[in-house]
């Protein structure tokens, strides 16, 4: 029992350790990035004042400045694909005129298409079982005639 808990402080202190050396790690970083960004505003200073300025949309009123200027940038041409081709148009029609209003039972077709479609596969089905019918009949007569006609012969 005291093992597991000298283990548990051990593991504690360690984790402790770890976590102070990163923050003093954290700590030097930006101690040395201070150091370093005031060195380079030293250099700033320095640079500025032989800077010169570029103006490039801002005309100032002093004639020394004004020869700063910049010219304004020159920009390539674009042709539009969409309006270079436009549709040709041969015939131009109302397109009031080929409206036309839907039938006045077109919402009695729509809900009675199901049982109008099952009705035409009964029919058909019906339509072939009537010509097979006639099929069977018209072999019995020829095979009657035959057999009749052979009979009498």
């Amino acid at each position: 029992m005291a093992s597991e808990e000298d283990d548990s402080i051990e593991q504690a202190a360690a984790a402790r350790r770890e976590r102070l050396q990163a923050l003093r790690a954290a700590q030097e970083l930006l101690t040395t990035q201070d150091d370093e960004s005031a060195q380079a505003d030293d250099n700033e200073d320095n640079e500025e004042s032989n800077l010169n300025m570029k103006f490039r949309n801002y005309v100032p009123n002093d004639k020394q400045l004004q020869e700063a200027k910049l010219a304004p940038p020159v920009l390539p041409k674009f042709e539009d694909p969409v309006e270079t081709a436009p549709p040709p148009s041969e015939k131009k029609e109302d397109p009031f005129v080929n409206i036309a209003p839907k039938k006045p039972n077109w919402d009695l077709r729509r809900d009675v298409q199901k049982k109008l479609d099952k009705l035409e596969r009964r029919t058909q089905k019906a339509i072939y079982k009537l010509m097979e019918q006639q099929e069977k009949e018209k072999l019995m007569d020829e095979d009657e005639d035959e057999n009749g006609n052979a009979m009498e012969d």
